[in-house]
């Protein structure tokens, strides 16, 4: 089975410009996202899909720097962009990352993509809430193409594998149970603005380890407090 990690990745940001560029620990929010997918179990690719604008060329260089495979395409269809972007691989499945979550969950992707291998259904939907930030998506590249086919909406061309969970009686899906361990929606672990830049900081400072665990992130966090609310008031964008 041929899986690849598309992580889609953009410069703008209406609040928090430049962020996944930005400093963390010893490297940066887009090292510590690649190194992670990059440690998924199953993945044949790891590549990064950036835009056509200008201001996304400092993506592409760092992807050059870094000699991470890149590909750019559409800044609003983004489901255009992981199409045409898939097409060049010929995966069997395309698993979704956004660079804006520098602690993904690599442990459990690694799951996740074991489970498809054996069930090679649709899509995986997860049975239990994890904080914002650690979650991947995996679709097999059939049904990928079938959203893109039919799937006219904004916000089903603009957040991938929408359409996918907004009529999921179209997909043959198989469930992951989400670890008991990494149930905590309360938590915030994602990166949009000031104060999620503030939390992840500290996480990074306090293990010094691209690779931690995601448990232990979590655990970390529930442990201190006081690092847990600093991003605890923010609302999540609604999709539209």
């Amino acid at each position: 089975m041929n899986t690849i990690v598309i992580i889609q990745a953009r410069m703008g940001s209406s609040r928090l410009p430049g962020k996944i560029l930005k400093q963390l620990g010893d490297v940066d929010v887009l090292t510590y996202n690649i190194e992670r997918c990059r440690a998924i179990q199953g993945v044949s690719e790891v590549i990064v899909a950036t835009s056509n604008l200008p201001q996304d060329d400092a993506i592409a260089k760092w992807c050059e720097m870094h000699h991470v495979a890149y590909f750019r395409g559409s800044e609003d269809d983004v489901l255009d962009r992981y199409v045409q972007c898939a097409k060049m691989y010929k995966p069997d499945y395309v698993m979704r990352v956004t660079s804006d979550c520098p602690f993904v969950d690599y442990e459990m992707a690694s799951e996740i993509v074991s489970l498809m291998e054996k069930e090679q259904k649709d899509i995986v939907l997860m049975n239990g809430e994890l904080p914002r930030g650690l979650a991947v998506e995996l679709i097999s590249y059939e049904a990928l193409l079938r959203i893109y086919e039919i799937g006219t909406e904004s916000r089903h061309r603009e957040h991938v594998t929408y359409y996918a969970y907004e009529f999921p009686e179209e997909f043959n899906a198989v469930t992951y149970k989400v670890p008991k361990n990494r149930i905590a929606p309360e938590l915030r672990i994602t990166l949009d603005t000031a104060e999620d830049y503030e939390l992840i900081s500290a996480v990074a400072k306090h293990f010094n380890d691209p690779l931690v665990s995601s448990s232990e992130v979590i655990r970390y966090l529930r442990e201190t407090p006081n690092v847990a609310k600093l991003n605890a008031h923010i609302e999540q964008k609604p999709v539209i």
